[in-house]
């Protein structure tokens, strides 16, 4: 009898860790196109990664480098005060884009150019949208930023 309850404890365990290992793999596997990887322009320079390789970018805008081209394609160059990059894109840009502001791409670098699929456009801390500055200044509560 104690041989059994011991076998069966034996078997559990073995069961739970097999499943505990499938899980692992199964989420592993659904995760690794929803893993985007950040680099900077100095560290695709030192390093360019794989032309199939899904990764993220930032830095400024580089002044002087913003062309737009026909119909809906964007190109410019991204930089980090190190190197710069030439980023291409193909869409409708974020309205805080412009040059030397901060932005994060989205893509894959193919023959020396980033190839960008997303632009998030960042901005700085004092940002506020126009309703709540608005709002703000009908209480009479609005404090103009410190530049």
């Amino acid at each position: 009898m104690k041989n059994l309850k011991k076998q069966r404890r034996i078997q559990v365990i073995i069961v739970a860790a097999v499943a505990l290992t499938v899980a692992t793999v199964l989420i592993g596997y659904a995760m690794r196109d929803g893993i985007n990887f950040f680099r900077s322009p100095s560290q695709i320079a030192a390093e360019a990664p794989d032309p199939g390789e899904v990764f993220r970018i930032g830095g400024l805008v580089e002044e002087g480098t913003l062309v737009r081209g026909q119909g809906e394609t964007v190109r410019f160059s991204v930089t980090d005060g190190g190197a710069s990059i030439p980023v291409t894109f193909t869409g409708v840009l974020p309205d805080l884009f412009e040059e030397n502001q901060g932005m994060v791409g989205t893509g894959s670098y193919v023959n020396g150019v980033f190839q960008a699929t997303e632009i998030l456009a960042k901005h700085d801390e004092t940002y506020m949208p126009k309703e709540v500055v608005d709002a703000l200044k009908e209480q009479g509560v609005y404090q103009e930023p410190e530049t």
